[in-house]
């Protein structure tokens, strides 16, 4: 394992070929897919039954359920905050059930927005994250990276609301506040290249002096602007949206939680050989391994070397169980995909049951705010990261 201050001097989150792939390919990934979309004539259509199971099922849903590794499923974490763990989801759904009961509508829109904001923030988040990894920052810097960032996520989202209804929706159309006026979105359109502009600019200047920038961080703006702008400004598509919104939002975070978890548990199981002696009595020495073993929670297996399908398959089976509730209850829109029976409940239970199938969403959402911060509060984090 990389030591702190081995890892300190690296300019990657991981290592040049985990943050290359991660990041860069899995914008790769997106924008090929909105290149074929092109080629073939997708992007005129709605997001194809294949698209919606590769990026929605396999990386959107999944990496939210991914947020179980990272909580539900460590006993350490667990233990250490119930409180918040057990209080979140609780207050999430008694919120949920109280904003559908007012109407669908309310509900979705305000979910909506939570989920806006939290694909908004994982970008900052990723810049913020290289940022420390970077030497000679000023206030200049840390007001130009986090400004760049945002309006590579927000002018988008400005210029949405601005020309509302598009041909795609975050959940279901409407649940976006109409009636922002188009002048709104084009007058801001220059600041936002100027902004571009100085933040490229700063780094071309960083560089000339011997401060190195941050490859990792202009991947992430660079990325995060492309498919932004691309996917819900530049194309008026279903297919342009889906192809653009979920893999680079899901697949890092999806890495990001297997590095966390190969780090976590590796460094628990090293500890305790480090502070144990060996058994005494009949059992010896030889039987260390097997003592520790127990104490190592059982999740820590799908984080060992070579295991990272291992690590996916639990992901995508709760991530498609929850897809077929959805489709079958809601939605009834691909019974190719989710078979069996369509089932219609009653008003008041979708008042229940909707909020219920959202949970793993809304948990995930909010805990993000508190499971990834580098302060007092996780005091193991750093280490956990290597960072």
């Amino acid at each position: 394992m990389t030591g702190h201050a081995e890892a300190a001097a690296s300019p990657w989150l991981v290592s040049a070929r985990w943050d290359l792939f991660t990041f860069g390919g899995s914008a790769a990934l997106a924008l090929g897919l909105l290149a074929l979309g092109q080629a073939t004539g997708a992007l005129a259509g709605d997001a194809p039954p294949w698209l919606f199971f590769a990026g929605v099922v396999f990386v959107d849903v999944a990496h939210v359920w991914s947020t179980a590794y990272r909580v539900y499923l460590d006993p350490a974490e667990r233990g250490r905050r119930p409180g918040l763990y057990l209080g979140i989801p609780l207050a999430a759904w008694v919120l949920g059930v109280l904003l559908h009961s007012a109407g669908p509508g309310v509900f979705w829109r305000a979910l909506a927005y939570l989920a806006v904001w939290h694909f908004v923030r994982q970008q900052y988040g990723w810049v913020n994250l290289y940022r420390r990894r970077e030497t000679g920052l000023t206030e200049l810097d840390g007001w130009l990276d986090a400004t760049a960032i945002y309006t590579a996520t927000l002018w988008p989202l400005l210029y949405w609301h601005a020309h509302l209804p598009r041909s795609f929706a975050w959940f279901l159309q409407g649940d976006f506040f109409p009636g922002l006026p188009r002048g709104v979105a084009d007058a801001l359109w220059v600041p936002n290249l100027a902004i571009a502009a100085a933040f490229v600019a700063r780094q071309i200047w960083r560089a000339a002096r011997g401060l190195r920038p941050s490859a990792g961080k202009l991947l992430v703006w660079a990325t995060t602007w492309a498919c932004w702008h691309g996917g819900i400004a530049f194309f008026d598509s279903d297919y342009a949206f889906t192809a653009t919104n979920v893999f680079i939002h899901g697949i890092p975070y999806l890495a990001y939680v297997h590095h966390w978890g190969r780090r976590r548990f590796a460094a628990e199981i090293v500890g305790f050989r480090r502070r144990d002696e060996p058994a005494a009595g009949p059992l010896g020495a030889t039987s260390q391994t097997e003592l520790l073993r127990p104490q190592t929670p059982a999740v820590a297996a799908l984080f060992r070397p070579g295991r990272v399908l291992l690590y996916m398959a639990p992901l995508v089976a709760v991530a498609f169980a929850e897809e077929w509730f959805w489709d079958r209850l809601v939605w009834h829109d691909n019974p190719m995909l989710f078979p069996g029976p369509d089932l219609f409940p009653g008003g008041e239970a979708l008042s229940l049951l909707v909020p219920l199938l959202a949970l793993p969403q809304a948990t995930h959402y909010a805990l993000d705010a508190w499971i990834w911060r580098l302060r007092p509060e996780n005091p193991s984090l750093r280490e956990q990261l290597g960072l």
